[in-house]
């Protein structure tokens, strides 16, 4: 029997219109166990008083992190290229498909979600229209125009690439500001896949346990 693979997230995250919930990264190592049948638990850190045994597998106090037997890792790109290794659901084993699904994966991360997550932030205070807003919309205009052509960005299907370049994208304030009709189909026909859902409704429940 597969050992189970364990994805540690917190215990309690804000909800409502403003808090992160549907959006903390340990959903993305969840949707890529449901999309490849991993077996999986979820447990919990802290969210509030984080301590050393937190710091000693995430040296930032932030989550998601992974334990696969006696490997230990975090940051979800890392995280996620692990998953991909153990299943060619989301990485095909042919040497170039690998390759795009590399490139893209890193590019989820580097080129769009360090341009979207402070365009969010300092919009939060400055409002949508802030001073980041010219580059944001740079790098979508870019991304669209693969996907114009493109149904998915790697090996001609659905890959790990996908899921993160979908999660990256999924935020409603980043979806509101994009003004590309087919970059807008991609988020919808990512997060339309069954693993999504059932990824994200186990965070939701997660979440909703510690409210109590």
């Amino acid at each position: 029997m597969t050992e189970k693979l364990v994805i540690w997230t917190y215990d309690w995250v804000p909800g409502g219109k403003s808090g992160p919930r549907g959006h903390v990264r340990d959903i993305r190592l969840r949707w890529a166990c449901e999309e490849a049948g991993l077996p999986y638990e979820v447990k919990s850190v802290p969210f509030e008083g984080r301590d050393s045994a937190h710091f000693a597998r995430q040296p930032f106090g932030q989550v998601p992190f992974l334990e696969d037997g006696d490997i230990t890792l975090f940051e979800s790109g890392a995280c996620l290229l692990h998953l991909a290794h153990k299943s060619e659901v989301l990485m095909p084993r042919d040497a170039k498909g690998e390759a795009e699904v590399l490139e893209w994966t890193i590019a989820g991360l580097n080129s769009m979600e360090m341009v979207t997550v402070p365009w969010w932030f300092v919009s939060l205070f400055d409002g949508p229209d802030n001073r980041l807003k010219d580059w944001m919309l740079q790098r979508l205009a870019h991304l669209d125009a693969v996907l114009t052509s493109h149904e998915w960005l790697a090996a001609g299907r659905f890959t790990v690439a996908d899921l993160l370049m979908a999660d990256v994208l999924r935020v409603p304030r980043l979806r509101a500001a994009n003004p590309h009709p087919a970059l807008e189909a991609y988020i919808e026909r990512v997060c339309a896949r069954p693993a999504f859902k059932r990824a994200y409704d186990g965070q939701m429940a997660h979440f909703a346990l510690g409210d109590s």
